[in-house]
């Protein structure tokens, strides 16, 4: 590749990540299918035609959204259910993990969580997809110890689904305690507010190609200083939650 021809990809993959940052601070306050495609180009600095070299529409810029925020939850969660094997470990790891994930890139959540049930059929289905993959891998997980005991597949699926589901309810329940520890009355910063890892809307002379895409975690454990009351609670309440899932399903075959 030559060094032009780098530079162009390069430029071309850091207005790209502008538009998607852009987007998620515009949706801080209203859902994917009310946000103008030239709302979107007017913050980054760029045409409305400029878009098109990157996404089909803005339905393709909230997939690839999706795909971003979910897809690093994926790894996340996969890594946990490796490392650990008792219950309570796994239920820990868990919570603390989503806490942190949540605290570093809250305009992903919320916008998962707006979109989940949204008015943009694309961006829904994307969705249900990536965590339909996220159960079929805590089902996964899970099969090795819950088969020999006796549970179907069907069984082993609608448990790996309440997991998913409590993991989607948590984070959106960090998200506000996180708001209220902020003394806002929204998820997240406001537009135009720093937030961790973001980039802001200056993001056109910015030098770090995306800055604003949900990475690696580092130990949840080492996340816990400085969480509000709210969080606390909000931490404390998913574990005993997760208890009791847990509890319900060394009972499931019993009867």
């Amino acid at each position: 590749m030559s060094h032009t021809s780098g530079v162009r990809q390069a430029q071309k993959a850091k207005t790209r990540r502008a538009l998607m940052d852009a987007a998620l601070r515009l949706l801080e306050d209203q859902s994917l299918s009310s946000l103008g495609l030239r709302e979107v180009t007017r913050a980054v600095g760029v045409a409305p035609a400029a878009f098109y070299r990157h996404f089909r529409d803005l339905s393709d810029l909230g997939v690839t959204l999706v795909e971003e925020c979910l897809g690093s939850l994926h790894h996340m969660i996969r890594a946990i259910l490796a490392d650990q094997d008792g219950d309570e470990e796994r239920i820990d790891a868990t919570v603390e993990a989503v806490a942190e994930h949540v605290r570093r890139y809250p305009a992903h959540i919320r916008f998962i969580a707006r979109e989940r049930h949204g008015g943009v059929r694309a961006v829904r289905e994307a969705i249900a997809a990536e965590l339909g993959g996220f159960a079929d891998e805590v089902a996964a997980a899970f099969a090795p110890s819950l088969s020999p005991e006796g549970w179907p597949p069907e069984d082993v699926r609608m448990l790996a689904e309440l997991y998913v589901d409590h993991m989607v309810m948590t984070a959106t329940a960090f998200l506000e305690a996180q708001a209220a520890a902020r003394g806002g009355t929204g998820a997240g910063p406001r537009v135009g507010q720093a937030e961790p890892g973001a980039v802001q809307e200056e993001a056109r002379g910015q030098e770090v190609i995306g800055a604003g895409r949900p990475g690696p975690l580092a130990d949840p454990r080492e996340a816990r200083p400085g969480r509000s009351e709210d969080e606390r609670r909000v931490a404390a309440t998913a574990r005993k939650q997760l208890l009791l899932i847990s509890l319900g399903r060394r009972h499931w075959r019993d009867g």
